[in-house]
């Protein structure tokens, strides 16, 4: 059920959603990559299902990385972020946090925050 296809990474650009292994792991793609978007999701959440596919579409689009938390799995994480319900999206941008919306949102709505950031 919770098997991570999404493992592998290939390379400078990532155009795929990346799995978050860890609290350090988080920290090194936020540091890593200009804009990353953050899904905390749980596999059991039916709007995180939803969303899924516009997320992969994002991070084939966009210059943002993707990376997915399974709130299940990184409980700790989650907390930290103040994530309270599934699914809860959190922009990084340089480093640091600067938006975080709670509730699936449109592809368009992702796209203009996206965009909002890396032009």
């Amino acid at each position: 059920m919770a098997t991570d296809a999404h493992g592998s990474t290939s390379g400078q650009s990532i155009d795929e959603p990346l799995s978050v292994e860890s609290d350090d792991h988080l920290e090194d793609v936020t540091a890593e990559y200009d804009v990353v978007l953050v899904d905390f999701y749980a596999d059991w959440c039916g709007p995180c299902q939803m969303l899924e596919p516009v997320l992969e579409g994002l991070a084939d689009e966009t210059d943002a990385v993707i990376a997915k938390v399974d709130v299940d799995e990184h409980q700790q994480l989650a907390s930290a972020y103040g994530v309270r319900g599934v699914p809860t999206l959190v922009l990084f941008a340089d480093g640091e946090q600067v938006e975080q919306h709670t509730g699936a949102l449109s592809a368009d709505r992702l796209r203009d925050l996206i965009e909002r950031y890396t032009e």
